[in-house]
């Protein structure tokens, strides 16, 4: 596999060679009048000072295809944050055409404007994504002409669907489905890395749960290991720290609690609760690979607070988006189950993304977790940042903001005939390197519907996989794997310290509609994700998650 990887980068990094020195090419149904036209301005975004922003201070464009970001620190994690698929290009002329008064318009947010292999052909809701290839493609072209994406949220129907052969790969397969798929010769397992958290979060400006004793009580009252010998594929495991140990400095410090369900009733007689107390379990009915089993899981939980705490807990079933955004905005009263897959294979994209100090999720931060995480980000040797991650750990641990419980092993199932079956450790398959038997159309079925297609504003996985197909960014992830590689930069090379990166970007790249890719394209894709008083920063929910948690935004006003 490793092999066919590098083969097909290689061919990707002549085919793009070629096509910058023909000029590239221009999409189906591309006009004349979408071409270029004009000598190029060089765009520039920036803040006043660091006090009005978060890590980026500028992005600028020096000239057509140079683009320079200057950072208020350094930041070691660059690249694998530039490459996740948030912060993808968008045209400039489409963002501007696309910002509605309050939201981003309807065509914005279901038929996004790319440089990928495919383009959005028909978005049928409830149904199908449909996807074509583009043929003006700077790299090499899709394996198959049509991509479809459906979804079914249950994994014995998904598995039925690909045994009937009406589809050609799944993604995450039952517990119960590794071995039927692993004994069938007309199937391919392929199994993921277990690079991701399941956890139960809480919100501590919501009682009982403001109690350090009450969170502590429940961490003690929560046996990980039985959830994961019941409801878990192989490769699973407890988690001990919430990101994976596989990571630099994740699990550096000490090991999160045993059960031990008498120290949390005593917890709770403490903190005034002898009796246990009533409260809810949230969840959205969406399988992941962090957690497969989502009603057999809650219902678990429900017991286990019962008998292990006496604890009554009522289960809600919400609607995905409404979870997204009630859980991020830290609004839901009760317990709730999330977790989190990588993005980025760097400590950052676990803890500060979830302990940082502008995320409401948990209710109110705590300094003793984002102090050390900040200073720890700044430092490029693992080595020398790991006092930082230790004490960060050890405040997770002490502070409970949620309870983890298990790092799940998941995999992707395909037809026995599909060349190069992916099964990501970041989730991000790229279908266009994947051969379905030499059939010109690719069916792909995942968990659930995406939520929109504008994934700059949009963090729901099912969401992301849909736009990596379409969108690409000044860097991405190998095929199956986490190295970064360049996609629409060559390169991006800093300075000494970390803090000034100079992007060179390639050349000879055409959006989807037959637009010419260039600097001002990056700068004013980072001014609508970036600024927030940019009346180009308007999306789906309009909180713009991942470039604030990541990046943070510009020129926030005090409400916001």
């Amino acid at each position: 596999m490793k092999n066919k990887i590098v083969v097909l980068f290689s061919l990707l990094v002549v085919a793009s060679m070629l096509l910058a020195a023909c000029g590239g090419g221009t999409g189906p149904g591309a006009s004349d009048d979408a071409q270029d036209s004009g000598p190029f301005v060089a765009k520039k975004l920036e803040a006043a000072d660091c006090d009005s922003t978060g890590i980026i201070k500028a992005v600028e464009a020096v000239d057509q295809y140079t683009v320079t970001f200057t950072l208020c620190q350094s930041d070691p994690a660059f690249l694998s944050k530039i490459a996740f698929s948030p912060f993808a290009i968008y045209p400039e002329e489409w963002i501007e055409r696309t910002a509605g008064e309050e939201s981003r318009t309807s065509e914005g947010l279901e038929k996004p404007i790319g440089t990928g292999p495919y383009m959005i052909s028909e978005w049928k809701r409830g149904e199908s994504v449909n996807f074509k290839a583009f043929d003006g493609y700077w790299g090499e072209q899709p394996l198959a002409e049509t991509l479809v994406l459906r979804w079914q949220s249950e994994a014995a129907a998904r598995l039925l669907e690909l045994q009937s052969g009406t589809i050609d790969g799944i993604d995450n397969l039952g517990p119960a489905d590794f071995d039927v798929v692993a004994a069938d010769s007309n199937l391919t397992l392929v199994e993921r890395p277990a690079l991701n958290i399941f956890y139960i979060g809480m919100t501590n400006t919501f009682a009982p749960y403001d109690d350090v004793r009450v969170r502590q009580a429940i961490a003690y009252g929560i046996d990980q290991q039985r959830i994961v010998d019941n409801f878990y594929p192989a490769g699973s495991e407890i988690a001990t720290h919430f990101t994976p140990c596989a990571i630099p400095n994740a699990c550096a410090g000490d090991a999160w609690y045993p059960f031990d369900p008498a120290k949390g009733r005593e917890l709770l007689a403490d903190a005034g609760f002898p009796e246990g107390f009533s409260t809810k379990i949230y969840y959205r009915d969406v399988v992941r690979g962090y957690l497969p089993q989502v009603p057999n899981v809650a219902q678990d939980v429900q017991a286990q607070l019962k008998a292990n705490l006496n604890i009554d807990a009522e289960i809600v079933v919400m609607e995905s988006g409404a979870f997204i955004e009630a859980s991020s905005a830290g609004q839901l009263d009760g317990l709730y189950f999330l977790g989190w897959g990588a993005d980025y294979p760097h400590v950052t994209n676990f803890l500060d993304y979830h302990f940082g100090s502008a995320n409401p999720q948990f209710g109110t931060p705590h300094p003793e977790i984002y102090e050390n995480l900040e200073k720890g980000s700044q430092i490029a040797d693992p080595a020398e940042a790991e006092p930082f991650y230790t004490a960060a750990n050890n405040a997770i641990k002490e502070l409970v903001p949620m309870v983890i419980v298990a790092h799940g092993g998941s995999g992707t199932a395909y037809r026995a005939d599909v060349t190069n079956p992916q099964a990501s450790p970041l989730t991000n398959e790229q279908f266009a390197v994947s051969d379905p038997g030499g059939r010109d159309v690719f069916v792909f079925m995942q968990n659930a519907e995406p939520i929109s297609l504008f994934c700059a504003d949009e963090t729901d996985g099912e969401s992301l996989r849909a736009c990596d197909q379409v969108m690409e960014a000044l860097y991405g992830y190998e095929v199956n794997g986490t190295a970064v590689v360049p996609m629409l930069a060559t390169a991006c090379t800093p300075n000494e310290d970390l803090s000034v990166w100079t992007c060179t970007l390639r050349e000879g790249v055409k959006f989807h509609d037959g637009t010419s890719f260039d600097a001002n394209d990056v700068v004013t894709t980072f001014t609508m994700g970036l600024d927030a008083s940019s009346p180009l920063h308007k999306g789906n929910t309009g909180v713009f998650e991942y470039y604030d948690y990541l990046w943070g935004l510009m020129n926030l006003t005090p409400a916001e």
